[in-house]
């Protein structure tokens, strides 16, 4: 009977692929003159990850059935040409939260790149200049 290859979980998964890593949340609030006086706020915002794979030389990681991949043969592969380090980046979709409402945050359909306005929260990235 062969075995069978091991399940991997979402979480296994993100970690595998992306290990530690630097995120930040930036965004924009908007206050405009609402009814009777109070204010209407909302929240303009987006998650933004990133990370410099180097290989560091004595880390390591194990993934499901016992395979472990030391940093330091990765460093070797990179010195002779078959590796190669690299940045990783990347920006989710801008939310949108009403702050006079109790709803929850919904998803911008699409990013408007470099057709968005000043208030574009992504409109920096370098994507999308």
């Amino acid at each position: 009977m062969a075995a069978s290859a091991p399940e991997f979980r979402g979480e296994d998964e993100w970690f595998h692929a992306v290990g530690s890593h630097q995120q930040n949340v930036s965004g924009m609030v908007t206050v405009s003159p609402g009814d009777g006086g109070k204010p209407q706020v909302s929240l303009d915002y987006q998650v933004n990850v990133w990370d410099r794979y180097n290989w560091d030389s004595g880390e390591s990681t194990t993934f499901p059935g016992g395979v472990t991949i030391r940093d330091d043969d990765m460093g070797r592969l990179h010195k002779v040409g078959f590796a190669q380090e690299f940045d990783m980046r990347g920006s989710s979709s801008t939310y949108t939260q009403d702050l006079n409402s109790g709803s929850a945050p919904g998803v911008t359909p699409a990013d408007p790149g470099r057709e968005g306005s000043r208030g574009d929260v992504s409109r920096g990235n370098e994507e999308n200049r």
